[in-house]
């Protein structure tokens, strides 16, 4: 599995299109080209097991420049596109890059990190700044010809920052032949048959793990990869009815947007070449994965995994339909849920779930960290909270770093966001701790109205606070419902659609003791 046997065998098929600009890549064009990615990675003097980092919008060249390391056996850092000079700086030094690639469009943090990277080389695409060399121009002198020591690499990628500073997940590189069958193929394959034939759609940022991997994997299959520049709801509906697609994946915040379309919008498009959606990265209210199946048909996959590698759920629609909530039973790893003492909970009692008979990670540079994340037996564990159910399906509960402790309750915010967010003058919401002198903490929400005019005075505030809040207890019990609800323009949501709620939570808990969440 190479796209080098693509481009022998079907060397004018189309690998990847952007969808807004229409910027296409044949098999045989990224074939040559990250030949010769490879070929300046070697001519620099990198050498397999070698870091190089890069920071690119979603870009046609982005996977010219993964495939490059890939086949020169490096380990490649994508980092957010979004990041500040701090943060890019810090990645930049912490994975020990020796390359760094950026674009023109990143041009005013790219000039500005310049100067603190040091002897780092630095490469820019589709123009150039000071410190800065033309990429085109140096690979564009390379040969399109294999380097003669190919061997895979693999990404060491970040995490996205919600909880402080990102790590970096450093798992062993194989350095294996390239062509090597890889863990992740094998279960594309086998739950979600991608094969050559796959026209697969990539909405989100290419630098997330998800889109990277399946993007990179789809590619190895020899199938076909639609990109959006940037999501949109009908943008991401026109793609599928445009080009067929296949295959797809998505997360909660997605379908949202996508639902919350005006209906003729919604039902112009044809969306009925979809085999297989799959979704992941944050919990999906159960309301919304009902819709969407309703709307789909039955082809919603689920899986619960992370960066670190160190498991893998998975759920068809039929067993969600069965299990509403789950996110599945392991395919990869033994589930243990554990209590605050590492005791194994009985069925049916939530704890810390931890994954055992996986290959083992580390968080680069974070020794602290990777001993936290260890359970005395040697399992592994995200930070997540959950329980599994007679029949060995794992509901996810909350993060554990999330969960609110009012008056010595244990409260997980999910279950109120799960229900705000299906309020129709809600757009995003997150829910969080606030200090209480009484209880420790109590229930707080922020709520990005679906539009200002509902809030645009006083008055609305305060109607709509109580009209939420009210909503809210219908459904779930008092305790769980926030007490107090403040209104903003647009909640600090990562693209992958991920909640930095940290930034929201400081701003209440400022001089006092706070969990950094």
């Amino acid at each position: 599995m190479h796209i080098a046997t693509h481009a022998e065998a079907t060397p004018d098929k189309l690998a990847l299109k952007m969808f807004g600009s229409g910027v296409e890549l044949t098999y045989r064009q990224l074939n040559d080209r990250s030949n010769q990615v490879a070929q300046l990675f070697r001519l620099l003097g990198l050498k397999p097991g070698d870091p190089v980092a890069l920071m690119m919008e979603n870009h046609p060249l982005f996977f010219v420049v993964c495939w490059g390391a890939q086949r020169a056996g490096l380990q490649y850092t994508a980092a957010s596109s979004r990041l500040t000079v701090g943060e890019l700086q810090y990645i930049v030094g912490d994975c020990g890059a020796k390359i760094f690639i950026t674009t023109k469009e990143k041009r005013e943090v790219a000039a500005e990190v310049r100067p603190l990277l040091g002897d780092v080389r630095c490469y820019m695409i589709d123009g150039v700044a000071d410190g800065y060399e033309s990429f085109e121009a140096a690979i564009d002198a390379m040969p399109t010809t294999p380097i003669a020591d190919e061997c895979e690499g693999g990404d060491m990628l970040y995490s996205s920052g919600t909880t402080g500073r990102p790590k970096g997940v450093k798992t062993k590189l194989s350095l294996a032949p390239m062509g090597t069958a890889q863990a992740l193929v094998g279960l594309m394959q086998f739950l979600y048959a991608f094969d050559e034939n796959t026209r697969y759609i990539s909405p989100a940022p290419f630098y997330h793990a998800a889109p990277l991997r399946y993007v990179m994997n789809t590619l190895r299959l020899g199938g076909t990869v639609i990109a959006l520049e940037h999501f949109d709801p009908e943008h991401l509906l026109a793609a599928i009815d445009t080009y067929k697609i296949t295959h797809g994946q998505f997360v909660p915040t997605m379908f949202i947007r996508m639902l919350k379309l005006d209906e003729k919008v919604r039902f112009g498009y044809d969306v009925s070449s979809l085999k297989v959606a799959i979704h992941a990265a944050a919990p999906c209210p159960i309301p919304i994965k009902e819709q969407m199946i309703a709307w789909w048909g039955p082809k919603i996959f689920e899986y619960y995994a992370g960066t670190e590698g160190n498991g893998f759920c998975a759920i068809t629609s039929e067993e969600w339909l069965a299990k509403k909530g789950s996110v599945g039973k392991p395919l990869l790893g033994e589930l243990h849920i554990c209590d605050e003492d590492g005791v194994e909970q009985p069925t049916g009692e939530p704890g810390t779930i931890f994954f055992g008979g996986t290959a083992p990670f580390e968080y680069h540079n974070d020794p602290e960290k990777t001993a936290s994340s260890r359970h005395p037996q040697g399992w592994s564990t995200l930070g997540d909270i959950g329980y599994v159910d007679a029949d060995g399906f794992l509901f996810l509960t909350d993060r554990k770093a999330n969960m609110i402790i009012s008056g010595g309750v244990n409260i997980y915010p999910q279950e109120a966001e799960n229900v705000l967010t299906m309020h129709p003058k809600v757009g995003d919401v997150a829910v969080f701790g606030v200090p209480n002198e009484d209880f420790g903490e109590e229930v707080k929400a922020v709520v990005q109205p679906a539009s200002w005019a509902d809030v645009d005075t006083e008055e609305k505030r305060r109607a709509l606070e109580l009209e939420l809040i009210a909503f809210c207890k219908e459904q779930l019990a008092g305790l769980k419902c926030p007490r107090s609800i403040d209104f903003e323009a647009e909640l600090p949501r990562h693209p992958t659609g991920k909640l930095y709620k940290r930034l929201l939570r400081d701003r209440y808990w400022a001089g006092r003791t706070s969990k950094l969440v």
